[in-house]
């Protein structure tokens, strides 16, 4: 099975989807699980993880309904505020559906502290009693947080989204680089090979670009630890969906099919248990 364990679903508000700049127009419109389809089959990718872009319930309620109503959406990685009092009756509640895989809040919009917050830890530390995991979407300068989080909390399946968008348009790469090596050791934590062209130079980026970054998340993870997500629609502002699969299934034909088949596909199955 071939999955893509990164993508969204919405339908547009330009009220509530105020991220959604000038620059990135073309993905000011509604995306659904329709219009994934025929790309998902153009592509050879089976299926698919939906994860939250809105910071709401029901954000999750949607992409259970999505996941309900279309064979190719396997899992769904929602959001809670996992700062609630509440939140582990919360969870007990979401964890009735069987789409749910996982939880993510969108840290990189927070604080740089924001993962070494008590209430944090303690929200995501519930996680563990419903075998529910945790994506992790952060800027670089918040990977001390990230790691201070996944040692806190070992008990917990983590996957870093899009590698913590290096800075890839300014090849800076060393301290990035030691701190997601340091994040690794941690055997709970994955890693999506995804979210790279968007951290690239959206008009000119070439393939060379990204070999440091994906040289770097094999050296530390390990090909058992690797996902491929498109990001898409995201990603449709620097490069369509054949391109960025086409990205990374180039990288790995060194490695062998038996490595291509577990980052696209077995190691997600693993992770998100689809």
């Amino acid at each position: 099975m071939t999955i893509d364990a990164h993508q969204h679903f919405w339908f547009y508000d330009p009220e509530r989807d105020t991220w959604i700049t000038d620059e990135m127009a073309a993905i000011r419109r509604d995306f659904l699980p329709a219009d994934l389809e025929p790309v998902l089959k153009e592509n050879g990718i089976d299926g698919c993880v939906a994860v939250q872009a809105d910071q709401s319930e029901a954000e999750t309620l949607f992409l259970i309904k999505m996941a309900e109503s279309y064979d190719i959406v396997r899992g769904v990685v929602g959001w809670a505020d996992l700062r609630a009092e509440n939140i582990y009756e919360r969870l007990e509640a979401f964890s009735q559906y069987e789409e749910v895989k996982g939880f993510r809040h969108v840290a990189q919009a927070e604080p740089d502290d924001f993962l070494t917050r008590p209430d944090v830890i303690r929200g995501i530390r519930q996680l563990a009693a419903f075998d529910l995991t945790y994506d992790i979407l952060i800027y670089p300068q918040q990977l001390k947080s990230a790691l201070h989080l996944v040692r806190a909390v070992p008990e917990v399946k983590f996957v870093i989204d899009h590698l913590a968008k290096p800075r890839v348009s300014e090849q800076r790469i060393n301290t990035w680089s030691n701190f997601m090596a340091e994040i690794a050791r941690q055997p709970n934590v994955y890693c999506k090979l995804s979210g790279l062209v968007t951290e690239a130079d959206w008009q000119n980026w070439s393939k060379k670009d990204f070999f440091p970054y994906l040289d770097a998340a094999f050296e530390h993870f390990g090909p058992d630890r690797l996902l491929f997500g498109s990001d898409w629609p995201v990603c449709l502002v620097a490069a369509n969906y054949t391109q960025v699969k086409t990205l990374i299934e180039e990288y790995v034909i060194p490695w062998g099919e038996e490595v291509r088949a577990k980052v696209f596909g077995a190691n997600a199955v693993d992770f998100y248990r689809l």
